[in-house]
């Protein structure tokens, strides 16, 4: 099995990306996990100088942790509100859940029934110094959580997050959003829906769907949310060649 470098276990980023490829090999990540655990908050804070450092690395921190505990344990996804909610990883001795993750720290402190409009108030310290300056709609196309309607995984990297984002929304749209020019109708995901705010409301899905080609540029059709299937489907990396 190959060790992960001395020279990355210092490193933040190189940190949660190894952690998410060594889940992607099925090897041993408790090293990693234990290294993020401990990393001085000082050296997190050095490192996540940014929002494409801050991206790349809770984005690989939440798909590694989602897949790491789906693998030892599938049942686990049977009792999504746990699942969810209970802290699964640790970084910088800080307890977090993926809910933590992915709604503290990726969409800037902004709970998962808000639809994206009402801020969480009580966000503690830590959350603050480590979340995201601004949110980013596409991150919904970047996360895993081990349901069939999830995107695939892969490892993102602070210094072309911006082009791995575009590929992963262009990707997951042309796979999923379906538009009917006859019936003027264009079907999206559902977590357009619950996050809507992310994304500027429905008007801002109409900008995000053309920016995409989802939808001609010169139209504004009506918007259906297909069905999310929370159906177990862990393990679902992106190949090689998008890592």
């Amino acid at each position: 099995m190959p060790a992960t470098p001395l020279s990355a276990m210092d490193d933040p980023l190189a940190l949660a990306e190894a952690y998410l490829r060594s889940v992607r090999r099925s090897e041993s990540a408790h090293e990693i996990a234990a290294s993020l655990r401990d990393l001085p908050r000082e050296r997190l804070h050095a490192a996540l100088d940014g929002d494409a450092e801050r991206l790349a690395f809770w984005l690989n921190v939440y798909n590694a942790t989602a897949q790491s505990v789906l693998s030892a344990d599938p049942a686990a996804f049977e009792a999504r509100s746990s699942f969810f909610r209970a802290p699964l990883v640790a970084v910088s001795g800080r307890d977090l859940s993926l809910d933590d993750v992915e709604h503290g720290m990726l969409r800037r402190s902004h709970p998962k029934w808000g639809f994206g409009y009402v801020p969480n108030p009580f966000s503690d310290a830590f959350e603050r110094a480590f979340r995201v300056e601004e949110r980013d709609p596409r991150i919904h196309f970047a996360l895993n959580c081990g349901a069939a309607s999830c995107p695939p995984i892969a490892a993102y990297e602070a210094d072309r997050i911006d082009a791995q984002l575009d590929l992963a929304s262009g990707g997951y749209l042309d796979s999923e959003a379906v538009y009917d020019a006859e019936a003027g109708v264009v079907t999206i995901p559902r977590l357009m829906l619950w996050f809507r705010g992310d994304f500027g409301g429905r008007r801002g899905i109409l900008q995000f769907l053309r920016k995409y080609d989802a939808i001609p540029a010169d139209v504004t059709p009506d918007i259906d949310y297909a069905d999310y299937d929370w159906s177990l489907d862990a393990g679902r990396f992106a190949p090689v060649s998008e890592w």
